[in-house]
């Protein structure tokens, strides 16, 4: 006679389903869904239990995607297997999922799992020759909402491969921070603490604001960027704000916190009595350490003046690290360029010479550089029958700048594009070729003003001997 019975889930059988879990993952069978997954799936998808009693000694959970059901657990307590009930569970959840109308019914199931023949039993299909993939997504529903509310968002993961170049900086954050929060347990073992905040600086255009993005894909984290600037006119003030603000962040599971140009709000503090911007950085300086005391943080200031910093900010106990961002170095700007120029003539052009002649330029210069070389060839090979050469030669782009603001000035009539090619735009230049040259490029870079000048520079050096912690 069979002493168990199957029924529906009911609410008061999840202390059950933990038994269940327990037991299998006691005999060496790691499931393949997680237990947060398969309690919630029990309580809003589709779940079954079998009862010795009022004993729960066996369970089948299911959920539905599209016209596909998936099986995401199935247990029997290991004295009460072989005896039919998987093959009991199996049929209670299709009979409950018949009125979804579903085309196929599926199961994962790790190679340990002994519950084959339940399986087998109703039908399915020992399918040979698949893998299983995963990967986790880094934000959970229920912080969707908060993380919107903040601004804040998942980066593309590829983030990190995309800054060109930079080889020396990109190991020092791979190794000082990403890998102790990435690796988070292993970091443990070796007693090495995450790092919980770190000073990006350097001069303007040298990509800070890039890592600290990069950073946060490396680490699939949601990137959220502090505003001082929009918290200002908040109501309670910017103080108040920014301590709302690092509340609501308190919220996330995980997130890297950008602040950049940070020195407005955490300049040297002076005078008497103190003024406002005082308090806000006060206020900052509170805030830092309840931010270290939360694990799977990390907070990114970003300064173009780390001298003007208050000097409170800087000590030990809030940064971890104070990091250099400097101007390229030839293999980064080797790399920018090549990331820069067209596909169809990076064969043609002489990368090694635009690298030379862009030493001392920042990333945001080259960007420049080589978008202005791109209008111009395209400019040339669309207005200039001759493939551009003479416009080139004579500033003939200049004049034709210097025509349109004369018939501006004098109220007359703008010549229209078309006109300033004396006839209509022929897509190419007389050689056929599309593109920039290397004399487009180097012509651009001739005319690019830089961002860093050669003071700012050697300010940073001493800025590195001074105040670097890495």
């Amino acid at each position: 006679m069979t002493t168990w019975r199957i029924r529906d889930f009911h609410p008061s059988d999840l202390d059950g389903i933990l038994h269940l879990w327990g037991a299998m993952t006691a005999s060496g069978i790691e499931p393949v869904y997680s237990l947060s997954e398969v309690l919630a799936s029990c309580q809003a998808d589709y779940a079954a239990v079998a009862l010795h009693g009022d004993d729960v000694i066996g369970a089948a959970v299911a959920r539905a995607a599209h016209e596909q059901g998936w099986i995401v657990f199935l247990a029997t307590l290991p004295e009460w297997r072989s005896r039919g009930i998987g093959t009991a569970l199996l049929s209670a959840l299709e009979h409950r999922m018949a009125p979804l109308g579903l085309t196929k019914l599926s199961a994962l199931m790790p190679d340990t799992e002994t519950r084959v023949d339940a399986f087998l039993n109703r039908g399915f299909k020992d399918v040979k020759n698949l893998r299983f993939f995963e990967r986790q997504i880094p934000v959970q529903r229920a912080e969707l909402g908060p993380l919107a509310q903040l601004g804040g968002r998942v980066l593309p993961r590829d983030l990190w491969e995309n800054v060109a170049g930079m080889r020396r900086e990109k190991q020092l954050l791979e190794r000082r921070l990403v890998l102790p929060l990435a690796e988070a347990e292993l970091a443990d073992e070796f007693g090495v603490v995450p790092p919980r905040a770190v000073v990006l600086f350097g001069p303007p255009g040298t990509g800070k604001t890039t890592f600290a993005k990069a950073i946060a894909s490396r680490l699939e984290w949601p990137f959220v960027e502090v505003f001082p600037s929009r918290l200002a006119g908040d109501s309670e003030g910017l103080a108040g704000a920014l301590r709302r603000t690092f509340t609501e962040i308190a919220e996330l599971e995980h997130a890297v916190v950008f602040l950049d140009e940070v020195e407005e709000i955490a300049s040297h503090r002076a005078g008497d009595p103190p003024s406002p911007m005082q308090g806000v950085t006060n206020e900052l300086l509170k805030i830092i350490p309840a931010f270290r005391e939360q694990s799977g943080r990390l907070l990114v200031c970003a300064t173009n003046f780390i001298r003007a910093l208050d000097s409170a900010f800087l000590r030990h106990g809030r940064f971890d690290y104070v990091v250099p961002i400097g101007l390229p170095d030839a293999e980064a700007r080797s790399a920018m360029w090549q990331r820069f120029i067209p596909e169809a003539v990076l064969g043609n052009v002489d990368v090694d010479q635009l690298v030379a002649r862009t030493e001392g330029f920042s990333p945001a210069d080259i960007e420049f550089a080589a978008r202005s070389a791109s209008q111009r060839a395209l400019e040339k090979a669309v207005y200039a029958p001759d493939g551009g050469a003479s416009a080139a030669a004579d500033g003939g782009a200049t004049a034709a700048a210097d025509g349109w603001a004369s018939a501006a000035a004098d109220g007359g009539e703008v010549p229209a594009v078309s006109d300033l090619a004396g006839g209509r735009p022929t897509g190419t230049g007389a050689n056929g070729r599309r593109g920039p040259s290397t004399e487009d490029y180097l012509e651009a870079i001739a005319e690019t003003k830089t961002t860093v000048s050669e003071e700012v520079a050697a300010a940073f050096l001493e800025d590195i001997e001074q105040l670097a912690r890495v």
